[in-house]
Formats: C-alpha cells, sequence, structure tokens
C-alpha cells in the first residue's frame, strides 16, 4: 500500500518567497463528502491532471493513491462533479536536504499558507526553516479536504483548532 508520511505547518512572514525554485497554479474539488473513509480528490497542476484517493484520517500518515488523467476531463469533472473548490499556488522549496511545498492558498482560503513536508519515516530527521510556524498536522481543519466544506474565510473564534 503506497504510504504518504507528511507534516504540515503553518507560514510565518515571506522569507520563503524568494527561496522557492519553481510554483504552479493548482485547482482542485472533492468527489466525496467530508467524514467519508477516504477523499478522491480531482486536482490540475498547471496543464496535468490528477486522480488522489487518500485515507480519511489526521495524522502524517496515511495511504495515498495518485493518477494522472487528462487535464480537460480534470477540469470537467471539477466544474460538474466536485464539492468545493480549492485554489492555490504550490511553490517548491529545498531546505537543508528536503523538499518543502509552500501553499499560498487563494478564494475562499486567501490568507492561508502552509508548509509541508513529506518524510521517509515518521521519526525522520529535519531542519526547520526559520519561516516555519505552528505545525498543524493534527488540526483536521488544515487539511484541504475540510478547507473545501469550511473554508478559511468562515472561520471564526469559535471553531477552535
Amino acid at each position: 500500500m503506497p504510504l504518504e508520511i507528511e507534516r504540515k505547518f503553518l507560514v510565518s512572514g515571506n522569507a520563503w518567497r524568494e527561496q522557492a525554485h519553481k510554483r504552479v497554479a493548482m485547482r482542485h474539488g472533492y468527489l466525496t463528502e467530508l467524514g467519508a473513509p477516504a477523499s478522491v480528490r480531482v486536482r490540475v497542476e498547471g496543464d496535468v491532471g490528477k486522480l488522489n484517493v487518500k485515507q480519511a484520517v489526521v495524522g502524517s500518515t496515511r495511504a495515498e493513491y495518485e493518477y494522472t488523467i487528462p487535464a480537460d476531463e480534470a477540469d470537467e469533472m471539477i466544474r460538474t462533479l466536485c464539492r468545493g473548490l480549492i485554489l492555490k499556488t504550490r511553490h517548491y522549496v529545498n531546505h537543508e536536504g528536503h523538499l518543502w511545498e509552500v501553499d499560498d492558498f487563494e478564494g475562499d482560503n486567501a490568507g492561508l499558507v502552509v508548509a509541508e513536508i513529506e518524510l521517509g519515516s515518521e521519526d525522520e530527521a529535519f531542519v526547520r526553516p526559520s519561516w516555519l510556524g505552528e505545525e498543524v498536522t493534527q488540526l483536521r481543519r488544515y487539511y484541504n479536504n475540510a478547507l473545501a466544506s469550511h473554508p478559511y474565510s468562515r472561520w471564526t473564534e469559535n471553531d477552535g483548532a
């Protein structure tokens, strides 16, 4: 079973922007409802379509399957079948031997910036960049699937973390 081992952090400041070596516009939606045992996501990354099935659990390790599909079909599915729309630009930043993916959200999630790092094991060591903020790996509301249903722009102090 393919596993994703990923940790998620808030980002503080903009120092990461000058370190980014690549960026890709992304848009995606979900074919499954929040609370299902798996999330099924359709994404367009630049001009590439992707279908992704991911175990819907909170934490750093989850089963994940991803397949390339025609971008025009992915666009059509996003427009006609998916719930929620996530718009973001993903910036790729190399730091001390690891690749960080920094997502700068747009649309209903504008103002949210989250950095993710994929690891080979749950206990793999890594050097924290100076722009890395609070870890939010264990907080469901920061997962894209949750943001599709309850966007950042609608969060209140009563939502909790």
